[in-house]
């Protein structure tokens, strides 16, 4: 008896965990259930067996809890398998890149305490990127990373200690670069245009909101605001752009999907991998929280996770070529009025002003060529 109320609990525990972040509230303890799809498809599948194995299926309640499990198996499957190769790819492999019109990305969070620079210094110069993007980057990252400024003469810094700190070096022209704090005070995020070797003009937008956590905000309202006021000032646009950092937020949320349809940036993980990058301490408890998104004229040359350096992220390094030749080959996310709806009542739970971008005083970013 007592194995079988065990075996109702643990299916029921399944069920509850699945079903919670459907619910459009966002408290930080509902949302944090969208992360560990992974492991709560392993933990419903083993609900099923050992309901299967405990309890057995002898009379329709038990059906309906087997019918429950299997349900959940398949929604937790839909959200996953598309970051996996056995999904199409969202975005086109390159064929024949040229130099001039590719563009290697590396974002990392380099973990405030953390002190083992120079490990990440070394993976900067093995993976030898364009552009390099650093958060969590404090007065102590700012200095380690100088190394850096005789590669990479366009950077962008803005050190905090409260773990928003953020950090651009980039060996391509940056075009009239902004740190703006688009919903918080004191979570800043990097906007600029940036230079092909070709001459090609694209937008660049660095980003890392805060997450919903008892330690930081207890809803994802600051966050999914973040992240859609991006979206929305990109939805109409007409030109290259990459939006790329720490988005706190995994793949397959409501949010980063909404993200992406207000958008039509392109995932390069969809139909590849999910490369994810937390929690880089703790094998199986790990998602996909560092991105690279891009606009449909990009192909993908390669995209890989770097090793680990002492931080709790690993970093993502990712190669894109400007193929506008492609773009009407690749089938770009759209929002319809129900999606624009919901994202304009997700910003409005945030103080921002009527344009959604809200520039605040505070220390000044230090800009260089």
């Amino acid at each position: 008896m007592i194995l079988d109320w065990l075996a109702v609990f643990f299916a029921l525990v399944a069920v509850v965990w699945t079903v919670l972040p459907l619910f459009r509230a966002d408290a930080w303890w509902i949302r944090a259930f969208e992360f560990p799809r992974v492991q709560l498809s392993i933990l419903t599948m083993t609900a099923w067996v050992a309901y299967v194995a405990v309890v057995g299926w002898h009379d329709p309640g038990d059906i309906v809890v087997l019918v429950a499990l299997s349900v959940c198996i398949a929604f937790q499957l839909v959200r996953i398998v598309p970051y996996t190769p056995l999904y199409p790819t969202q975005l086109k492999t390159a064929v024949n890149p040229k130099p001039e019109d590719s563009l290697s990305l590396l974002v990392a969070n380099v973990l405030t305490p953390n002190r083992n620079a120079e490990r990440f210094l070394e993976i900067v110069r093995d993976c030898d990127p364009d552009v390099v993007l650093t958060v969590e980057t404090d007065a102590w990252w700012e200095s380690e990373l100088d190394a850096l400024e005789s590669d990479y003469p366009y950077a962008v810094k803005q050190p905090l200690d409260n773990l928003y700190g953020m950090h651009l070096y980039s060996r391509l022209e940056l075009v009239d670069p902004q740190v703006l704090f688009l919903v918080e005070d004191d979570v800043p995020s990097i906007h600029a245009e940036l230079v092909l070797r070709s001459g090609h003009r694209l937008e660049l937008h660095c980003l890392h909101p805060a997450p919903p956590s008892p330690t930081e905000n207890e809803t994802s309202a600051e966050r999914d605001a973040e992240l859609l006021v991006v979206a929305k000032t990109l939805e109409a646009l007409d030109r290259s752009v990459v939006v790329m950092g720490d988005l706190n937020d995994v793949a397959w949320s409501a949010t980063t999907r909404l993200f992406q349809r207000l958008s039509g940036l392109l995932d390069p993980r969809i139909g590849r991998g999910m490369y994810s990058t937390f929690h880089a301490n703790y094998p199986m408890l790990r998602w996909p929280l560092d991105h690279m998104f891009c606009s449909t004229d990009f192909t993908l040359v390669s995209i890989a996770r770097p090793p680990y350096f002492g931080s709790d992220h690993f970093p993502m390094h990712a190669v894109f070529c400007h193929t506008p030749t492609v773009g009407a080959a690749q089938e770009q996310p759209d929002a319809d009025r129900e999606d624009r709806k919901w994202a304009d009542e997700k910003i409005d739970k945030v103080n921002t002003d009527e344009e959604g971008i809200r520039a605040v005083s505070g220390p000044r970013p230090s800009t260089q060529r």
